[in-house]
């Protein structure tokens, strides 16, 4: 019997690894945990998890024995850290491997956004080009000034990317990074939104930024700002966000994640100056490998009493 369950949609490569190298039991979700035999409950003592349910201490409690939560991704803020510590389970993430990836897809959707891509790309295969539509003007994206919030790993990423954009780089962040002369720290977001043409956020997810991209903030953007996201959906009031799309007050929006996905509010998804991605950020063939060999590294370590590569608590 094995000791380690695998939750969520993994692919046939990380399913299989996850069989070779721990015998892994496979669920479909986190609510198929109570459905297993008490018995075999009370032997797990690690989880490879995927996925966005709330493992909450009410589900690790299910597990008496488990000591490691794996997860797959950087963003853990569907784990409860503080109910995994008070029980002593460790839990890891999967960091840097896809920063790459999303600071590509960041700038893209950026570009995409401005280019007015969705709208051309219609225009090309409809047969409209041919007929003579003709398409309005877009906007050119390098040389605006743009706004990271978060100048982490992957906004950082972002941020040097924009830069050979010719773009002025402002950022918001809990303290001041080291960063290249002429990038320009805002202590604040409603003053970042001010300062700047377009925002792209790349926080963290979890309570504490949890609508931090307010109505202030997208207010304070102005009539041709665009908002990117590639963080979570939390991050933004999507209330304010629709309002202000809908309204004018900002110029468009660009949204690799969303409050309540996969299902995405209508009022939203039909709004034609949203570009929606449906949260592809780090789905590339190299990035998901890498993901998962580095939750594996993470979970043998664990499992072995020894430090994971990259811990969480």
């Amino acid at each position: 019997m094995s000791n380690v369950i695998a939750v969520g949609p993994y692919s046939d490569p990380d399913d299989a690894a996850l069989r070779e190298e721990f015998d892994a039991r496979r669920l479909p979700g986190l609510d198929a945990i109570a459905e297993m035999p008490e018995a075999e409950r009370a032997t797990v003592t690690g989880v490879a998890f995927m996925g966005h349910e709330p493992f909450d201490g009410a589900v690790m409690d299910r597990l008496p024995a488990l000591k490691a939560i794996a997860n797959f991704g950087v963003g853990y803020d569907a784990i409860d850290i503080a109910a995994a510590t008070a029980r002593g389970i460790r839990v890891t993430n999967t960091p840097d491997v896809l920063n790459d990836d999303v600071a590509d897809l960041a700038v893209a959707m950026w570009i995409a956004q401005a280019r007015g891509f969705e709208t051309a790309i219609r225009n090309a295969r409809s047969g409209d080009w041919g007929r003579g539509v003709a398409l309005p003007l877009a906007r050119k994206a390098s040389g605006r000034r743009v706004g990271i919030l978060g100048l982490g790993r992957i906004g950082r990423e972002i941020a040097d990317r924009l830069a050979a954009f010719k773009c002025e780089i402002h950022y918001q962040s809990r303290s001041r990074k080291d960063t290249p002369a002429g990038w320009t720290y805002h202590a604040d977001p409603v003053e970042l939104a001010r300062a700047v043409d377009d925002i792209i956020i790349a926080v963290v997810g979890g309570p504490e930024t949890q609508g931090y991209v307010s109505a202030g903030v997208i207010g304070a953007l102005g009539p041709d700002g665009v908002i990117v996201n590639i963080s979570r959906g939390t991050v933004i009031d999507e209330e304010a966000l629709i309002a202000a799309l809908a309204s004018g007050a900002i110029r468009g929006a660009a949204l690799d994640v969303f409050r309540d996905e996969p299902r995405i509010d209508p009022r939203l998804i039909d709004l034609p100056n949203l570009l929606p991605l449906p949260h592809i950020g780090s789905a590339t063939v190299e990035t998901r490998a890498a993901m998962g060999a580095l939750q594996r590294r993470n979970l043998r370590a664990l499992l072995d009493g020894r430090e994971p590569e990259t811990p969480v608590n």
